[in-house]
């Protein structure tokens, strides 16, 4: 159903709030322990539509997940041993690049054939940089326009250990070749050109895999099943963006944000806005069967100067550009982010996406090659916007609404709910204070 949703500016941005749990780490979670041996409890699972067709993928093999959800809305679920086996069906990963990409890893050393999909947006998000090296290793995939995009038919075959250098950072294919690489003969080693997230090579190092990390250079082999793990996910760093640009930018707010994943190859986003003058204090903490940092996240009100953002910089930042490019929007002095080009290869165009939207609200704000040049100035003003049925976009004109004089309308709003699905809710709650 389409949605579209009226944002005005509240006289203030107060209040505790606990994020949806991190995307990132669910998806991964869900398929390690799907291929481990033994059962394993995953409290506050991210009930995002993107992780839904993980467990959807997931349960059409064959893996034994149950679900609950606890009185105060937390969702957990058990994932018991099993032997995940062919399915007649397409196995469908929605608007889930994570899903696609991850699954294809594993499948293709299966011993069975196995065809993938997703939708009409996923289906035109680049595949081959997976395809290219897991054919390296002996798989057998074929997918549409020369084996570049879904949907794939993967025929599952004894895959060889390889050693791979990447042409850009991707922690999702990265996974996928470490997550073919549990599977073959010898020893996979892959390196990174710039650090990405590692989730992955946490979780599959506390899963016993027989996992080395040196620098930028990750090596597995085979060794054996998994062995499952209970594990808490905190909330998601990625959501916490934006709130933590509303904070920020509103003239009268104090957020405070409970509970957010503090992995290190994660907070580049909060070093940039500190960087550019954020108020942000981050308090830490332990959790039981909590694999990585957590911490409570308070921002308050700030006046931010320009930062520019280059290649070092851009694996941490990729899925917070929007957010970031909005924060630059009313930052003193002229900031650029470039060598994003990857931002091309999402949900939407996002370099062209967040631009386009961003002027409709008067933002100095233009497009580069690889990236985005925005002149901050004091004011945005409310206009009709679109998502591009790209989650974040939809989140960062939300988020410009609230900051912006007048009324914005968001158009597609529903799209949101693909990483966050409280979050129209929080909106709605805000408003109305």
């Amino acid at each position: 159903m389409i949605l579209n949703k009226i944002v005005k500016k509240p006289r203030s941005i107060e209040g505790v709030f606990r994020l949806p749990p991190d995307k990132s780490i669910s998806h991964r979670v869900a398929l390690f322990n799907a291929i481990a041996g033994g059962s394993a409890q995953i409290f506050n699972y991210s009930t995002s539509l993107d992780c839904q067709s993980t467990l959807a993928c997931l349960t059409q093999l064959g893996a034994s997940i149950e679900s609950h959800t606890t009185p105060n809305q937390q969702h957990n679920i058990k994932i018991h041993q099993a032997v995940l086996n062919e399915t007649s069906k397409l196995l469908d990963a929605g608007n889930s690049g994570t899903t696609l990409r991850l699954l294809t890893g594993f499948l293709a050393s299966q011993p069975f054939s196995t065809t993938i999909t997703g939708d009409s947006s996923l289906r035109k998000r680049p595949m081959g940089r997976i395809i290219e090296p897991l054919t390296k290793m002996g798989a057998n995939i074929s997918g549409e326009s020369n084996n570049t995009l879904a949907p794939l038919n993967i025929s599952g075959q004894q895959l060889n250990g390889i050693e791979y250098y990447m042409p850009i950072a991707s922690a999702q294919v990265k996974s996928a070749i470490l997550l073919a690489g549990l599977f073959a003969n010898g020893k996979t080693i892959v390196h990174q050109p710039l650090a990405s997230r590692n989730h992955t090579e946490l979780l599959l190092a506390s899963m016993g895999a027989s996992i080395v990390v040196d620098d930028l250079t990750v090596s597995i082999e085979s060794k054996g099943k998994l062995q499952a793990c209970d594990i808490t996910i905190p909330g998601d760093i990625s959501a916490a963006s934006f709130w933590l640009v509303a904070g920020t930018i509103h003239p009268n707010a104090k957020i405070t944000l409970e509970g957010v994943g503090a992995n290190p190859s994660r907070i580049q986003f909060i070093e940039t806005l500190q960087a550019m003058g954020a108020r942000i204090t981050i308090n830490p903490y332990t959790h039981l069967n909590q694999q990585e940092p957590v911490c409570d996240l308070t921002i308050e009100s700030s006046e931010l100067r320009s930062i520019s953002i280059g290649r070092e910089l851009i694996p941490g930042l990729i899925d917070e550009i929007p957010a970031l490019a909005l924060a630059a929007c009313f930052a003193e002095g002229t900031s650029t982010i470039e060598d994003a080009g990857e931002l091309r290869f999402k949900e939407s165009d996002r370099i062209k996406t967040t631009v386009s939207e961003l002027s409709k609200l008067g933002a100095t704000i233009r497009e580069l090659p690889n990236g985005i040049k925005i002149s901050g100035k004091p004011t945005l003003d409310g206009a009709i916007c679109s998502s591009h049925g790209d989650h974040r976009i939809a989140m960062m004109t939300a988020i410009a609404g609230l900051l912006s004089s007048g009324e914005t309308i968001v158009q597609e709003a529903e799209s949101a709910s693909v990483s966050d699905p409280t979050f129209w809710h929080r909106i709605d709650e805000i408003q109305s204070s």
